[in-house]
């Protein structure tokens, strides 16, 4: 994700800084790249940042349903699934009684558009007048537009047309929406009107499809008239995905109802590209981010691997093909660079640069890694093999264009003034500071950047060995031991106990303790003897709230729990923190910090109703017994929602190399988490089973021609 630079200087397409989702009480529902916010009585309500959003462009602001002249009065809303939800209301009651006699029920299904089943039921003794009233309207802007604050006026052009409403966009007449009904009402221009008497005991029901249209063309539906949302389009996708995902159940309650909300919400952010090929990607987060970007989507698809490797291959093969190739100061495309972000809406041409956007830094190392990494799990071989190619282009960039003054590590400086100021994970403008809060100059090298073209190395050289290009593979390792080296000699600082978050453009050291640090031991750059000190800095109060590592110490100048980087949580922050702590598992202290953070997430997992969003406010626990809510926090958000599998891969030491035909198991399982079980794990051609607690594994189906390896 990212903020905007500066406060007063141009918001570009992924700024965090302003409307947020539009309060507590709003409702998300997505699908692939269309999503819905509304409030809970399922109202789209003008001058919030509420909508369909369809291709990152609002094609519903206004959606508002009217009893008997009145809003609804909501009693409770079920979402069984990401792209579903179930709005409980009543009418209002009469004047003079206190209850009302009338349940209302609206049944939405986003997908390409929005299906909406409003149902009435007469619970009173005597039949029932209703008139009912819905008000459509469209501003048809570009997302960030809503989120900034900045909603279109007077956009739609509103016509009524054999009993559909039809808003078309008058500044882009290729964008449109219709609005039909299975009971036909009266249309007017912006309002549809039934009125009807309902029996005793009896209902009345009418569906309504929002439907976007393009060049005058209607999206294809994915939903079917009357179809329950089990059977719909992404009812069958949802189900296809868990059909094929691995089942992780735990015998702790909560940590299973996570990993149900896990399992659903990824379903729910997957995307299929448009090529025959139909392969799946992950978008990074609603309601935001629902597209491809380049760190976003390659950490979840990290994380997701115990899951599905489909979903990873398929992220690298989509990105390859986005994969930088020119010079370009104003998109920042470099030769081999991984993009940043892809947009599709009004405005994607205006900010970054243009529609593709390749301001990051990370996500060209984080590539490499993730391919070797799917050769691992058994991926297809072929497929890892014609992805080679974009793996050398990538460490090219990283030789050539990333490490821009020949020190060895890799910087980053914005090309243009459009661009993003920090291009590391923490990418707000203020995202980069020392211990006293001083912002640090550009260029900047990450200390977490080192760490994954440390590791991006050693997966090439892990590729090159296993396709027989075994010179390369041992050229490749002596770089990677060079720049470990190296980077122990730069950015350690002995008299803190920690790694610099980052070296700036004149090579002094950022000396802030943040969570970057915890990637170094995740990304396996740092050196044993300093990470028994890092665990104890790590450890500290300054670092733990209590529900996971804060991204800054309480203790630095630049501290705000209430910050988006500087001392918030993130749980996918937290989670590779756990998973680097586990790997380096014999440094004292490290198994313990790793437990205790993974249960504090937990925990906060289970006070967010199971699902945990990108971020909340780094306040201490022992201040507030549940985690504080961060306001423009995207949930459901992939690499959050994929967190607690990293965890679960990461306590249970589970390490396959399907090439090598070993699984890895060293377990280190929580108590409280009980018995783990791994139904149905795909590695390549097999599918295993596993259970494991405790330090134990409890059982394993693996082949016989398989070594496990458990100790």
């Amino acid at each position: 994700m990212s903020m905007a630079d500066s406060p007063g200087g141009p918001s570009p397409l992924n700024s965090g800084e302003a409307a947020g989702f539009g309060g507590s009480d709003s409702v998300t529902l997505v699908e692939g790249s269309t999503f819905c916010l509304s409030n809970r009585m399922g109202d789209v309500e003008p001058g919030r940042p509420h909508g369909l959003f369809f291709r990152d462009a609002r094609v519903v602001s206004r959606w508002e349903l009217l009893v008997d002249g009145k809003p609804a009065e909501s009693l409770s809303v079920f979402s069984p699934e990401a792209f579903t939800a179930r709005f409980v209301l009543r009418r209002p009651p009469q004047a003079g009684l206190a209850d009302s006699t009338l349940l209302v029920v609206r049944e939405r299904i986003v997908a390409e558009g929005m299906h909406e089943m409003l149902i009435l039921e007469n619970m009173g003794r005597e039949p029932t007048a209703v008139t009912l009233e819905l008000n459509v309207d469209a501003d048809f802007v570009d997302l960030f537009a809503v989120k900034e604050g900045r909603a279109g006026h007077n956009r739609a052009e509103v016509t009524v047309a054999d009993g559909e409403l039809l808003l078309q966009d008058r500044v882009d007449r290729m964008r449109g929406l219709s609005v039909s009904a299975s009971v036909e009402p009266t249309v007017l221009p912006g309002t549809l009107t039934w009125r009807a008497v309902v029996p005793v005991g009896g209902s009345w029901q009418t569906e309504i499809i929002a439907q976007p249209t393009l060049g005058n063309q209607r999206v294809q539906t994915a939903v079917s008239p009357g179809e329950h949302y089990g059977v719909s389009a992404p009812g069958r996708k949802i189900e296809a995905w868990r059909d094929t995902a691995t089942d992780i159940v735990a015998a702790d309650p909560t940590l299973t109802q996570v990993l149900r909300r896990t399992e659903s919400d990824l379903g729910a952010l997957q995307i299929h590209d448009d090529s025959g090929e139909r392969r799946p990607f992950v978008a990074a987060g609603a309601p935001w981010f629902m597209t491809l970007f380049g760190r976003d989507s390659l950490l979840t698809a990290w994380m997701a691997l115990p899951l599905a490797v489909d979903l990873a291959l398929g992220t690298l093969q989509q990105l390859a093909e986005l994969q930088g190739r020119a010079v370009d100061p104003l998109t920042e495309e470099e030769p081999g660079r991984i993009m940043h972000e892809m947009r599709r809406g009004p405005a994607g041409g205006q900010v970054l640069g243009g529609q593709i956007y390749y301001g990051t830094v990370d996500a060209t190392p984080l590539f490499v890694m993730l391919l070797a990494e799917c050769h691992r799990w058994g991926a297809d071989e072929d497929a890892i093999r014609r992805l080679l190619p974009a793996a050398d282009a990538a460490l090219d960039w990283i030789t050539h264009y990333g490490d821009r003054d020949g020190d060895g590590f890799v910087e980053y400086r914005r090309a243009t003034d459009r661009g993003l100021i920090n291009q590391g994970w923490k990418d707000s403008y203020d995202g980069i500071n020392d211990a006293e809060g001083h912002l640090a100059e550009a260029p900047i090298a990450l200390c977490e950047v080192q760490g994954y073209v440390h590791a991006a190395m050693l997966a090439r050289a892990e590729l090159a060995e296993a396709f027989g290009e075994v010179p390369l593979g041992g050229r490749l390792r002596e770089r990677a031991a060079e720049l470990r080296v190296k980077f122990a000699e730069q950015f350690w600082l002995p008299e803190r106990g920690w790694y610099a978050v980052a070296l700036d453009g004149s090579k002094r050291r950022v000396d802030a303790l943040t969570s970057n640090a915890a990637h170094c031991l995740w990304a396996g750059i740092a050196e044993d003897d300093h990470v028994a000190e890092l665990v104890r800095q790590l450890s500290g109060p300054e670092m733990d709230s209590g529900f996971g590592l804060r991204t800054l110490a309480s203790s630095m100048g630049a501290f705000n729990p209430m910050s988006y980087h500087c001392g918030s949580v993130w749980p996918h922050d937290t989670a590779i923190g756990v998973a680097g702590l586990l790997r380096y598992g014999h440094v004292p202290g490290a198994v313990e910090l790793a437990t205790r953070l993974a249960t504090g997430l937990l925990d906060a997992a289970a006070a967010f109703d199971g699902r945990l969003p990108e971020l909340f406010c780094g306040f201490s626990r022992s201040r507030f017994a549940v985690p504080v809510p961060y306001p423009t926090s995207c949930s459901p958000q992939a690499w959050a929602s994929a967190a607690p599998l990293l965890l679960v891969r990461a306590f249970l030491g589970l390490d396959p190399d399907v090439p090598a035909r070993t699984l890895t198991l060293r377990p280190r399982l929580p108590a409280e988490w009980g018995r783990i079980s791994l139904t149905e794990l795909r590695l390549g051609e097999i599918t295993i089973d596993l259970e494991a607690e405790g330090d134990q594994v409890i059982s394993a189906r693996v082949p016989q021609d398989w070594q496990l390896i458990t100790e």
